[in-house]
């Protein structure tokens, strides 16, 4: 009998594992369901690059490169900061500017949602533009914004359980914010609707402000969100007069409570992984170092993907000797817990303001016969560094070169070597030398080798030097401190493994000067960016000024480059190039670019004239352009309802910025 019971209870243990495992996988399975939202496969634009993957790609093929120029403007929406008192507002605050739109939508079901510079949250009608809710978090009322460009906010993230659906916001006042998707209420189960994300951070004081009357902590891109958790980012000063930073760290909260949940630690402290990178206990002290762009992650993996910044200060590191992990690095972590599992440093102690500035884009590619999950993460310096997204394992070599190491700031401490990817080739001119100097004609060609010899200037990865009034003007960067690759970041042909990248061939210089030790803690900073142009103020550089790059990731090679637009009306206008021929020009800007199965998308900021752009995958040339009504910094987006596909984009109209929505007739 005893035998009997044994074998009954066995089997009841093995029914009860079985339905567990059952349940566990029709979870999984309704988990999947829900979450395929997340993607364009829908109709929709759900998280910020369509997908949480960042492949700014939509399957929808009804406008096409043949009834591009036929799209005509379904509505338009101007922007509520517009409805606002400015007067009173800028009495208490004289910073309040509403023209930095750079704010991409999203589209779920019969709702998009938008966020404003004043970081203002509204939903609309997909089909008419009309107001449906508003909900004003009054940013402006809490100090100066931390980031020199403004009051800006680049976009949302979007959650739903399958019945409850929120709206995440970061704020330029360093608060997550959650909304109901339904009403635009505070989800008062989320701390009351935000939750404060100064709290908790090593010298993170609210009630001090910095030096600009300014926050501590400030958030200007959108959350992510994996399951039931969102992953916000932070930024912090760009511009410190003292050593002392807030580290940036990267936290996750639960969306159902708000219950912080993780964080991840951008600045390691005693004990962690990657503290001996920050000699001399600089980490105690060090700051910035967060995620001021936009994140991606892999929702079947579980792991979120931080493209994290540089650390206080960013041209010069005296302050903070060693490698400085996890700085200007592309790091995976564990979703749920904020593990680390991979990390990447790109940039070893750096100087140049190189930190990855967009979303790591998630591509799947086939090297040599061998499928690979892969992440590409494009930089200001013009390079693709390229994964295996579970691993971190590089798809390609990557070296450790000798780097220049002068001129040499007084107390810095150089890293003698910097990883140069093998492959894909740059995407980005690096380095100056005379040979790229403008050459309209030998004359301003010589001008210009005269106005070189003023600055420091040589291969990528020179380090920035002090400005001396009457002497060295500092040190050409190029790429610039701004890119290269900038947070318009790139689109995905998940087709073709192809991956587009727009940047601009540029140059800056940090003016770098030494510091009154009784005004500041930082023996050296940077002031301002200064410029260098050219003869009679023409680019010191020959065009094309921007570019769109094709990369096939099956390879590693360069498909096709091409110039943004062959016009640039600021240089043609120039007098000293009367009755000169020029060559393309590429003056249409860095604008983010939008993939779906038959072209490309993406704005052409020309002064005189700015146009939305249709372009050939296979060949970069130009198919096509509608005229907007003004220049467009933001990601367009397309989405499909009631069998229309729309466009979507904000442009930069006066008085007050709009989102503008075509469709075919």
């Amino acid at each position: 009998m005893a035998y009997t019971r044994e074998t009954k209870m066995q089997k009841s243990k093995k029914n009860n594992r079985l339905y567990c495992n059952v349940l566990v996988v029709l979870c999984f399975l309704f988990l999947k369901q829900v979450y395929a939202q997340y993607g364009t496969q829908s109709g929709d634009w759900t998280s910020y690059g369509g997908d949480t993957g960042s492949t700014k790609y939509s399957p929808l093929n009804q406008i096409t490169p043949q009834n591009f120029e036929d799209l005509e403007v379904a509505w338009t929406w101007t922007s509520i900061d517009a409805d606002l008192d400015l007067d009173a507002i800028q009495e208490i605050n004289e910073a309040v500017r509403i023209n930095n739109f750079q704010g991409t939508p999203l589209k779920v079901g019969d709702r998009l949602f938008i966020i404003t510079a004043l970081n203002q949250v509204a939903a609309l009608n997909p089909i008419t533009g009309e107001t449906l809710w508003s909900f004003n978090p009054e940013v402006y009322l809490s100090g100066s914004p931390i980031n020199y460009i403004g009051y800006h906010n680049r976009g949302l993230a979007y959650w739903s359980d399958g019945e409850n659906e929120r709206i995440l916001a970061g704020l330029n006042d360093g608060y997550l914010l959650s909304l109901d998707a339904s009403t635009g209420l505070p989800d008062p189960e989320f701390g009351g609707g935000k939750i404060d994300l100064a709290d908790g951070l090593p010298r993170a004081t609210r009630d001090v402000l910095d030096w600009t009357g300014a926050q501590p902590v400030a958030v200007v891109s959108p959350p992510i969100v994996v399951g039931n958790i969102v992953v916000t980012s932070s930024i912090t000063q760009a511009r410190p007069i003292n050593r002392e930073r807030p580290p940036m760290w990267v936290r996750g909260y639960d969306i159902t409570n708000g219950e912080h949940v993780w964080d991840f630690h951008t600045i390691p402290e005693a004990g962690e992984y990657g503290v001996d990178t920050w000699e001399e206990e600089s980490w105690r002290r060090t700051g910035n170092t967060g995620v001021w762009s936009m994140m991606s992650a892999d929702t079947e993996l579980g792991l979120v993907y931080l493209p994290i910044d540089a650390p206080t200060d960013d041209f010069y590191g005296g302050n903070r000797p060693g490698d400085n992990l996890f700085s200007q690095s592309v790091v995976a972590v564990d979703a749920l817990t904020g593990e680390r599992r991979w990390h990447f440093q790109m940039i070893h102690h750096g100087l140049w303001d190189y930190d990855p500035p967009a979303a790591p884009n998630l591509i799947d590619i086939t090297v040599e016969g061998r499928q690979i999950k892969a992440l590409a993460q494009i930089t200001k310096q013009g390079f693709v560094y390229t994964f295996d997204r579970e691993t971190g394992e590089p798809v390609w070599v990557i070296e450790e070169r000798e780097v220049p190491q002068l001129p040499l700031i007084p107390g810095e401490r150089l890293s003698p070597t910097q990883p140069f990817p093998t492959k894909p080739p740059p995407f980005e001119k690096q380095g100056l030398t005379i040979d790229d100097l403008v050459d309209f004609t030998p004359q301003i060609h010589q001008e210009a080798v005269s106005i070189l010899e003023n600055y420091t200037y040589g291969p990528l990865f020179t380090p920035p030097s002090v400005s001396v009034p009457g002497g060295n003007r500092g040190t050409i960067l190029r790429p610039s401190a701004g890119g290269g690759a900038n947070w318009m970041g790139a689109a995905v042909d998940p087709e073709s493994s192809v991956i587009f990248i727009p940047s601009s061939d540029s140059i800056s210089v940090p003016v770098v000067v030494e510091t009154n030790p009784e005004e500041s803690s930082l023996q050296y900073r940077r002031i301002s960016y200064g410029g260098a142009r050219g003869p009679g103020g023409l680019p010191l550089l020959k065009p094309p000024y921007s570019t769109i790059t094709a990369i096939d990731m099956n390879k590693g090679e360069i498909l096709w480059q091409v110039p943004n637009g062959s016009r640039a009306p600021s240089v043609e206008r120039n007098p000293v190039l009367e009755g000169i021929d020029l060559p393309p020009l590429g003056g249409g800007g860095r604008n983010p670019i939008v993939a779906t199965p038959n072209m490309l998308i993406h704005a052409q900021n020309y002064q005189d004239g700015p146009l939305l752009i249709a372009r050939d995958k296979t060949t970069g040339e130009e198919l096509g352009s509608i005229d907007i009504p003004a220049r467009a910094i933001a990601a367009p987006i397309t989405y499909q309802l009631l069998d229309n596909q729309y466009l979507v984009v904000a442009v930069l109209t006066e008085p007050a910025p709009q989102l503008i929505a075509w469709k075919l007739p």
